[in-house]
């Protein structure tokens, strides 16, 4: 692909801007050679104003997610893409959220612009675990576990039952699911159908990725080891 393209397309510009970029010897080497559209040069030795360039398509990453923001780029309140830098929007190709988190749920929240990838992650058939721990506004009676695990269990609207699903009652209003599948707000309703209500919910696992000390509202890159560990637990 063209030095110019590829630019492009990683969302620094439109190949209008990229044209001028490089005309004003902003667009340079790792040596600080200034570099031409039409040069070809590995994506780790380009620099643009001295900084590296933004990961390759290709690209994952996890970002913590905090309450108040829509997995959306047209919501107009506060949107994800708001916590990355500007031109991971203008990516081509798009760089899309793996599953939604609602504007009032937090933690691991993944993204991609590989739909291969996506569909992997989110696939029934990859069975990967997702951790939730959900604060609730009632105790806990006792019996959601078994009816959670049972295989039975039917959402309003819905008209099939629940995949099991495994809760840890951590506190008396505190509990931890793991799920396997992803419906809509599906925690939250699991809760209501058993006549309570969840207060606040964090996702904290995916697979075998956590947001070990990533703070709120901040992501990163994952790499080959990364990627290995989100699905050793699959």
């Amino acid at each position: 692909m063209k030095l110019l393209k590829h630019i492009a397309n990683l969302g620094y510009g439109s190949r209008k801007q990229v044209t001028a970029m490089f005309r004003a010897g902003m667009i340079t080497d790792a040596d600080g050679e200034v570099l031409y559209a039409d040069d070809q040069v590995e994506h780790e030795a380009i620099r643009i104003e001295g900084e590296p360039l933004d990961p390759p398509a290709g690209l994952l990453l996890m970002l913590h997610k905090p309450v108040g923001y829509t997995c959306s780029t047209k919501d107009p309140g506060r949107i994800v893409y708001d916590l990355l830098p500007p031109r991971f929007r203008l990516r081509s190709p798009l760089l899309s959220t793996v599953g939604r988190l609602d504007r009032d749920t937090s933690g691991l929240l993944l993204l991609t612009d590989d739909g291969a990838l996506l569909h992997r992650i989110v696939s029934p058939k990859t069975h990967l675990p997702k951790v939730y721990e959900a604060v609730l506004a009632s105790d806990l009676r006792g019996d959601e576990a078994e009816l959670f695990a049972s295989g039975t269990l039917m959402l309003e609207t819905e008209n099939t039952p629940l995949a099991p699903a495994q809760l840890e009652a951590v506190e008396p209003r505190l509990a931890r699911i793991t799920l396997t599948e992803g419906r809509y707000h599906q925690v939250r309703r699991m809760f209501a159908a058993v006549g309570n209500h969840v207060v606040s919910l964090h996702r904290s696992r995916i697979g075998g990725l956590t947001l070990e000390d990533l703070p709120a509202g901040q992501w990163r890159a994952l790499d080959a080891a990364d990627r290995a560990r989100l699905f050793a637990a699959g």
